[in-house]
């Protein structure tokens, strides 16, 4: 499979520049054990030390969303 290169406009890194840690993360392996953190930076190092062990990751909304 060809990963889409960085120049591609269907590339990106972020979906907005607001603050990420105002919400909760699920990280869901693809066993489906379940490891609740809340940042954004743990959710990310522990997806990409642990990526072929994981299913996906869920943004558990607090409520607050971005301003």
């Amino acid at each position: 499979m060809e990963l889409i290169p960085r120049s591609d406009p269907a590339y990106f890194t972020l979906s907005s520049n607001d603050l990420y840690d105002r919400h909760q993360y699920k990280i869901v392996s693809k066993t489906g054990d379940e490891t609740v953190v809340s940042s954004w930076e743990e959710a990310n190092l522990i997806w990409f030390e642990k990526k072929d062990f994981l299913s996906h990751i869920e943004v558990l909304n607090e409520q607050k969303g971005f301003k």
